[in-house]
């Protein structure tokens, strides 16, 4: 992967730069940010092994292909295996409701059969094929549930008392905003009973890998904790990932849930309004939260967010995603990052058909390269799928963020810069001999602790030695 060539040349420093950063080296006051673990947290649930190795992507089929359908994503296995994916998480894959819809086509997310099967998408057959190819690949498959609330024109309609209703007696929406969708009601026994036949059914019949849960913090937790034994014994090894950020969640019933404190702090940081060191912040207070060994979900792109590529530029998004994947926890990409697509697919377009502009890929030819460079490092280094992460100090923590990654036999050091403006200065780092592993790094000779960082760039150090004492 040759460097974008928005990363201008870093190679050429003077004398006088490099004396002073060997003074910093020696009047440097002591730069750790101890990470210390929250050892007074219950543990997680223990999750699938293969889920710390995984790379989810985010499928919307109506947007994912020309065809918009269980097919077209059959045909992309192959690239995507090739990029590094190795689960496909479909967004919601049931009928659309039509009352109360909202924008052309409505969102997927107002579901109105969840026994059935979007016609648009294909038949049972094409979805039985799509999960057959992707197991064929040693790939896995998510499909979304939203288990919240349903269309208004929902078969489950037929049922008014599994759901809410307001003093008057009229069935209500989970808040006001969302007017195109009905919320259920989980104190009733007989909703709970077909919610919990119907999951395991798509599990059994369509040999699921796991389920992603829209809005699970909005679903009693202890209808998710009795479901999830019936899971395991259906589907022994599957992952059950919720999109909500209550560490309560992952004790029991799910094994990751989404870092939404990481992308708010990453979002602030790209776009100016908060230093880097937010970032680090919103971690440490997550790991407080969170029981130990929980997995978070973490992302820069989503269905429910503007593209980074269009909020923070091509660039900064770039760089977003070298944290997501050296940072710990579970990547995410959302269809159409890996060739740096800027058709959005949040509301309103997410109510449309906004197909992904492929075509970008031949005018941003390095992004591609760029993303199966960084599931490459990923793969290659057990330090950042299992390894303990600690936060070093840098001298510019508003703009660049620092962390080592360690596992037994293997200490990485990672440094990212996060602005747009070029970066020479002091990264602290662990005595000992390093050596660059960043994919394709510029020809420099430069070592721990001296960094020099173009705008956006990362780097990532392997300790290779100890110091000698």
């Amino acid at each position: 992967m040759t460097q974008p060539a928005w990363w201008p040349d870093v190679r050429a420093r003077s004398g006088a730069l490099l004396a002073f950063l060997i003074v910093a080296i020696l009047v440097a006051a002591p730069l750790s940010h101890a990470a210390d673990p929250a050892t007074s947290q219950p543990p997680a649930r223990q999750s699938p092994d293969w889920l710390r190795d995984a790379v989810i992507y985010e499928v919307f089929p109506r947007a994912f292909s020309p065809q918009g359908n269980f097919k077209g994503v059959t045909a992309q296995l192959d690239r995507l295996k090739e990029l590094g994916v190795s689960v496909i998480w479909l967004m919601p894959i049931h009928p659309l409701g039509k009352l109360k819809a909202k924008g052309t086509l409505g969102s997927p997310y107002a579901v109105r059969d969840y026994d059935a099967i979007n016609p648009d998408y294909g038949t049972a057959d094409d979805l039985k094929q799509l999960v057959d190819a992707a197991h064929r690949r040693d790939m896995r498959v998510f499909i979304d549930i939203v288990a919240n609330h349903t269309a208004w024109d929902s078969t489950l309609m037929r049922h008014p008392d599994w759901y809410r209703h307001d003093a008057s007696g009229q069935i209500v929406p989970p808040n006001p905003d969302w007017i195109d969708v009905a919320q259920l009601d989980y104190s009733n026994p007989a909703l709970r009973e077909y919610m919990s036949g119907m999951l395991v059914r798509w599990l059994r019949d369509y040999k699921l890998d796991g389920f992603r849960c829209d809005y699970a913090i909005g679903v009693p937790r202890d209808f998710w904790e009795s479901v999830r034994t019936q899971f395991d014994r259906v589907r022994p090894g599957l992952a059950f990932m919720a999109e909500a950020d209550d560490p309560g969640l992952l004790a029991r019933a799910f094994d990751i849930d989404y870092a939404w404190d990481f992308y708010h702090a990453m979002s602030a940081a790209l776009s100016g309004q908060a230093p880097a060191s937010s970032v680090r912040e919103a971690w440490e207070r997550a790991q407080a939260r969170y029981p130990r060994g929980a997995l978070r979900l973490r992302f820069s792109d989503n269905h429910d967010q503007l593209r980074a590529t269009a909020q923070f530029g091509l660039p900064a998004a770039l760089a977003a995603s070298a944290v997501v994947f050296t940072l710990d926890g579970v990547p995410l990409l959302y269809n159409g990052m890996e060739v740096g697509d800027t058709t959005e697919s949040a509301a309103p377009a997410l109510f449309e058909r906004a197909p992904i502009a492929w075509e970008m890929a031949e005018r941003r030819p390095h992004v591609t390269p760029y993303y199966r460079a960084l599931v490459s490092l990923r793969r290659a280094h057990p330090a950042l799928t299992r390894g303990a992460l600690r936060w070093l100090r840098n001298d510019d923590e508003q703009r660049v963020l620092s962390y080592e990654r360690a596992a037994p036999g293997e200490t990485l050091v990672v440094v990212v810069n996060l602005s747009s403006r070029s970066y020479a200065g002091i990264v602290e780092s662990a005595a000992g001999d390093y050596r660059e592993i960043t994919p394709n790094p510029a020809a420099r000779a430069a070592t721990l602790p001296a960094v020099f960082l173009a705008p956006w760039e990362f780097r990532v150090f392997s300790r290779v030695s100890p110091a000698n004492n």
